[in-house]
């Protein structure tokens, strides 16, 4: 009797795994399809340039009014900015914790670290806000919301995750491989750099390339740091922008036409492209590291 039970709960939980998955696979496809649908009659030359010339806005020789390439150069600017501050100090972190750091500093930066990891995106926007509005009223009355104020706020919201992913990737290697490079004679910080990264460079990419996702389509941050519904490409660090996810909300809740609602749908859908060519640019970074490393 017990091995009849045993067998039709192996069998229900197997189902219910498939069934899972097809949910969540069918959920994708979907979401992907409706958006096709209704942004693909929208993607033209217009949709990205307005009535400006292609060439001459993209050189910014002439701006863009209406269309969807200050956005783009925002968002690609915006990530790549707060990528480039939170890659490097959230692996740094996660290599301390799990390599250097003893038992009472690491439950302590873990509980920090899963803290901040919990912050909602919008309380990390009125963080930054309220930066901007402490240095207006101290020493930088010149102080405002901006391209920068964006990133680091982005990159803060995003750095939980990749110190997690690699200090649970570096965690967990096995013993056998950890004592490799002791047992060579390679120092702690010799070890980790040809022994312990290598190893784990698979989960440690892995979470740049979800912490590059989530930099890309967060608009709770940016509503509060320095996105507008009209710039033009920022010129520097400290310039207002646009970006597609804030562009999309915009669109979606103020749009005076079927047209302008249809150009939402359209920027959605080069959202999910522009999204999507970064995941396969990391993903082919990962393969090409992976390759040279020749971890198997």
């Amino acid at each position: 009797m017990k091995n009849i039970m045993r067998f039709f709960l192996e069998k229900f939980f197997t189902a219910f795994a498939w069934l899972a998955t097809f949910t969540a696979m069918s959920a994708i496809f979907i979401l992907i399809g409706f958006l096709a649908l209704r942004g693909y009659s929208t993607i033209n030359l217009e949709l990205f340039f307005g009535q400006a010339n292609w060439l001459k806005a993209i050189t910014g020789a002439q701006p863009v009014f209406g269309g969807l390439w200050p956005a783009m150069a925002g968002t690609i600017a915006l990530v790549l900015l707060s990528c480039s501050i939170a890659i490097p100090v959230g692996v740094a972190a996660g290599i301390y914790l799990s390599e250097y750091a003893s038992p009472k500093i690491q439950s302590a930066a873990g509980f920090a670290v899963d803290l901040m990891a919990g912050i909602p995106s919008i309380v990390m926007g009125l963080f930054g806000f309220s930066i901007i509005i402490l240095l207006k009223n101290t020493f930088l009355p010149q102080a405002r919301t901006c391209l920068m104020l964006a990133a680091v706020c982005i990159a803060l919201l995003v750095m939980p995750y990749l110190i997690r992913t690699t200090q649970n990737s570096l965690q967990s290697i096995s013993e056998e491989r950890r004592l490799l490079g002791i047992s060579l004679g390679f120092s702690t910080w010799q070890n980790i750099r040809h022994i312990l990264l290598p190893s784990s460079s698979k989960g440690i990419l892995s979470g740049i390339i979800l912490s590059i996702g989530r930099a890309a389509e967060d608009t709770a941050v940016i509503l509060l740091t320095g996105v507008v519904s009209q710039a033009f490409v920022p010129r520097s660090l400290w310039d207002k922008f646009e970006a597609i996810p804030f562009r999309i909300y915009y669109l979606a809740a103020e749009h005076r036409s079927s047209a302008e609602l249809e150009q939402a749908y359209g920027a959605a859908l080069v959202l999910l492209i522009i999204t999507g060519l970064l995941f396969i640019l990391a993903f082919l970074f990962q393969k090409s590291i992976e390759k040279k490393w020749i971890i198997r």
